[in-house]
């Protein structure tokens, strides 16, 4: 839960606090965010929380009514499906040039990985799954070492994790321990054609999720 940052922090942190409460539901859709409040619960000023509302604006997670309100936005099923459409396609790109450039440690990254996001489904902790499942992804995003590829994904993930963590449903989280397990094998033999596939085939089953 929101809490109040300890040590002067940049309006980066803000960002990432609000963006997330956003994310886990704790700021639900339709509610009204007041910058005076957050800056309160957040232990900051109010101006690196403006910044924040102003990004996560054009992130669209909020919608901002001058001189009136703040509310976080809706959850819109075309709009998450065609931030999992670029989600897709930048994570593909990331494989792509990212498995060539694997190490053991980075498969030891990703096995973990798994293995937390399979004990947190067995849990039915959406917010841990999600987590581990990022960490996962992000080995192949970091070792492709595309920043444009990185901001995208960043840019637009929490669009769909924000609908994924809604319908989080156990039974097919399960299906996915099975895909990151060929996804590592995939990237463990190298064979880029098929880490590609298997990543097209993830990420593709949240497009269908807004559907």
């Amino acid at each position: 839960m929101l809490e109040p940052v300890r040590r002067p922090l940049l309006r980066e942190t803000a960002h990432r606090l609000i963006r997330e409460a956003i994310v886990r539901g704790e700021l639900p859709p339709g509610s009204v965010v007041r910058d005076a409040e957050l800056a309160e619960r957040l232990g900051l000023s109010r101006a690196p929380v403006r910044d924040a509302l102003a990004r996560l604006a054009d992130e669209g997670l909020v919608r901002t009514k001058p001189q009136s309100h703040t509310r976080v936005t809706p959850i819109d099923a075309g709009e998450v499906r065609d931030a999992a459409a670029v989600v897709r396609a930048m994570h593909e790109l990331a494989a792509r040039t990212g498995v060539p450039r694997l190490t053991a440690e980075h498969l030891a990254t990703m096995t973990e990985a798994n293995q937390r996001f399979d004990a947190a489904v067995r849990a039915g902790d959406a917010d841990e799954a999600m987590r581990a499942d990022d960490e996962l992804h992000d080995v192949l995003v970091a070792a492709c070492g595309n920043r444009a590829v990185a901001a995208t994904i960043d840019r637009y993930t929490p669009l769909i994790r924000r609908l994924e963590r809604l319908r989080f449903s156990v039974p097919a989280a399960r299906e996915s321990v099975a895909r990151h397990e060929r996804l590592i094998e995939a990237c463990r033999g190298a064979d880029v054609e098929a880490a590609v596939r298997v990543t097209a085939e993830i990420w593709h089953e949240l497009e269908e999720l807004a559907d």
